[in-house]
């Protein structure tokens, strides 16, 4: 997702001064100040975020469809399939979200001479907001995260097991 995550991030956090007119114009000045390579700047902190979700994600669903159908006289349908997902997308919210915080702090800090100037590193950022912060600072903006993740957590479940079932696979 990088850079426009980065791009993104900066938008959203313009508050009522924006620092840019748009997209274009956050691009154009994100380069000024730090180059080409500086539309990079919060890699990191993005690909261990995504992995953290994907872990959530992959890991939750199928032991939660198993637990369904285990515990319940349901079926393996799609009903078991969107509980399953709704589950699996709460826990990847549950553990993405202090590495959203993270991400976003970082991405959205000032840069000197292409050097963040307020976080060194994901584990900098992580003690210096639970420290000025507290520990519940780290789900800042939960509900907007599990909302985005509970219907794309749904979408792909029942369109991974339909397409099993279609391709003669049977379900996961």
């Amino acid at each position: 997702a990088s850079p426009t995550d980065l791009v993104k991030i900066r938008l959203q956090t313009g508050g009522n001064a924006p620092r840019y007119k748009g997209t274009f114009d956050a691009f154009r000045a994100i380069v000024k100040e730090g180059g080409v390579i500086g539309l990079w700047k919060g890699w990191a902190p993005n690909c261990q975020r995504a992995a953290i979700v994907c872990l959530g994600d992959l890991t939750t669903y199928d032991t939660a469809k198993q637990a369904i159908l285990r515990n319940t006289g349901l079926e393996d349908t799609a009903i078991v399939h969107a509980l399953a997902s709704g589950i699996s997308g709460l826990v990847s919210a549950v553990l993405g979200a202090p590495a959203d915080v993270m991400k976003t702090r970082m991405m959205n800090q000032p840069y000197e001479n292409g050097v963040g100037t307020t976080y060194s590193s994901t584990m900098d950022c992580l003690s210096k907001t639970v420290k000025a912060e507290g520990i519940p600072a780290l789900w800042k903006g939960f509900v907007p995260t599990w909302t985005r993740m509970a219907p794309w957590s749904l979408t792909f479940w029942l369109v991974y097991e339909e397409i099993r079932v279609r391709a003669g696979v049977g379900n996961f």
